[in-house]
């Protein structure tokens, strides 16, 4: 499994917040099928409106799940990331 990280902007107009709250169950189930899971999602102030964490299986089901997600009126910048350890063990092989 790897992480990545999307920053999140909203480009489909919704109701009312409770509206754009109500997506994200429906996101986690379908997200399933493409094998990776949203693991934590944050609202945040800014050039973004959320910061998504997805474990996907490999970088297709990350893509699967970027196209999915982005569905729902949402628009998607996603990155690979690595545990500040793992990276420490590459710098460390140098």
């Amino acid at each position: 499994m790897s992480t990545y990280a999307s920053l999140v902007t909203i480009e489909q107009n919704y109701q009312n917040v409770q509206e754009l709250a109500s997506i994200w169950g429906d996101i986690r189930n379908e997200l399933e099928s493409h094998e990776a899971t949203l693991e934590e999602t944050y609202a945040i102030l800014g050039e973004y409106d959320f910061l998504l964490i997805i474990d996907a299986e490999d970088r297709d089901s990350a893509y699967q799940a970027s196209l999915c997600i982005e569905r729902y009126g949402l628009d998607m910048q996603t990155m690979e990331i690595i545990p500040m350890e793992e990276f420490a063990t590459l710098v460390n092989d140098l």
